[in-house]
């Protein structure tokens, strides 16, 4: 079922919205979560989870781009999930990995003031990866969205994977660059 009809049927709250948007994107946002969670339970109740905020959200939000909107959802539900799991048992797992590997160029939000500037920040985190090439672009996204582990980044684009870990340095080093560029405090 194309995204607009499915929206459509939010927009009509009609329950099969929801049996839809699963069909159509249920394995996109339990790979995501899965990634993330590292526990398949967990990540089905992020991915129900993440229907329930959609059936929430639309109305009175029309999103543009429909997988977007759900593995943004579902990735930042996971990414609660995971933090609520570890608060007591920080340990050297990869999403843990991919968080701190971050933390040094992303501020994190605390207040309404904090949440303006979040978005300020995240304009200027798209405005640096529309300056990089395609295969840079994607390696970012594919590990620090989607929390793809650098192995698979590396077999997906069929490079080493030192050459993806050089790659992630070099990027959050420029990242952070430009975030002070743009006026962003770290």
């Amino acid at each position: 079922m194309e995204d607009e009809k499915i929206i459509g049927l939010y927009w009509a709250r009609q329950e099969a919205a929801i049996t839809e948007t699963d069909r159509k994107y249920g394995n996109y946002c339990r790979s995501i979560s899965l990634h993330i969670l590292k526990s398949p339970e967990d990540a089905e109740e992020c991915v129900n989870d993440t229907w329930m905020r959609a059936w929430d959200t639309i109305p009175p939000k029309r999103p543009d781009y429909l997988a977007a909107f759900l593995g943004r959802i579902v990735r930042n539900l996971s990414i609660s999930r995971y933090r609520m799991n570890h608060a007591q048992k920080r340990g050297s797992g990869e999403t843990e990995l991919l968080l701190t590997e971050l933390e040094e160029c992303i501020p994190t939000a605390a207040s309404v003031e904090d949440e303006v500037e979040g978005k300020e920040t995240a304009a200027a985190i798209n405005r640096f990866l529309e300056g990089l090439d395609l295969e840079s672009r994607n390696i970012f996204v594919r590990r620090y969205f989607y929390a793809d582990p650098v192995k698979e980044v590396a077999e997906r684009y069929r490079v080493s994977e030192s050459k993806v870990k050089s790659q992630l340095f070099r990027m959050r080093g420029r990242l952070r660059e430009h975030l002070e560029r743009e006026g962003i405090v770290l």
